[in-house]
């Protein structure tokens, strides 16, 4: 756990998953408590960083797995320079909609770099930063393409890959949660939104009983 007033809550899972609206419904419900909030995205959360987000998005480029990571790093440390660290030294709540866990999963898992590789890279990346906690939303990639469809929105170039890609990065996540369950929670993301947000609640009690 972080030795300083911040706290630093990551949200993680398949396109589709519902990251967004938790995010978005337990900034409002860590607000209501009095807690200091700030919601963050990545790729994105800076200038620079939002840039990377149109490039590793663009269905048109041509990115070699390597690149991508690098990618995905670089706007990741931006972050965590321009914004991220100072947020948590400023003793707020950073509730952010994925983290390193994310390149763990999509291209040490889907891209199949290693997920060993692939975290050497965010060492430098992240500057230090550990969540504190982490939600992973679980959800079977059917109901998640059919949420993504109902968007109406056209596919980014991530979410046009292979069922068999999504298979491995699912199996990354479930194994990171395995190997780390003090600090992954896993949470269905079939279920209400109203209850996955009361089961993310119920996963940071403990933070909250801290810091009350």
């Amino acid at each position: 756990m972080r030795d300083g007033p911040g706290r630093l809550i990551t949200i993680e899972g398949l396109d589709g998953t519902g990251k967004t609206t938790l995010a978005t419904a337990l900034g409002e419900a860590l607000t209501a408590r009095g807690l200091p909030v700030t919601l963050l995205r990545e790729p994105g959360g800076v200038a620079l960083s939002e840039r990377i987000r149109a490039l590793v998005a663009d269905p048109g480029a041509r990115i070699a797995p390597h690149a991508e990571a690098l990618l995905f790093a670089a706007a990741r440390a931006q972050l965590c320079v321009e914004r991220l660290v100072p947020l948590l030294d400023a003793g707020r709540w950073v509730i952010l909609d994925r983290f390193v866990d994310s390149s763990l999963a999509y291209q040490g898992g889907g891209r199949e770099l290693g997920v060993e590789t692939v975290a050497g890279i965010n060492r430098v990346a992240t500057a230090g930063c550990v969540p504190d906690r982490t939600l992973l939303l679980r959800l079977d990639r059917e109901t998640g393409r059919a949420r993504l469809a109902d968007r109406g929105e056209a596919s980014d170039r991530m979410e046009r890959e292979s069922d068999a890609f999504f298979a491995r990065v699912a199996a990354t996540y479930d194994a990171l949660a395995a190997d780390d369950p003090r600090r992954i929670r896993v949470l269905d993301a079939g279920r209400s939104p109203d209850e996955v947000l009361a089961a993310a609640l119920d996963e940071l009690a403990d933070l909250l009983a801290i810091d009350a």
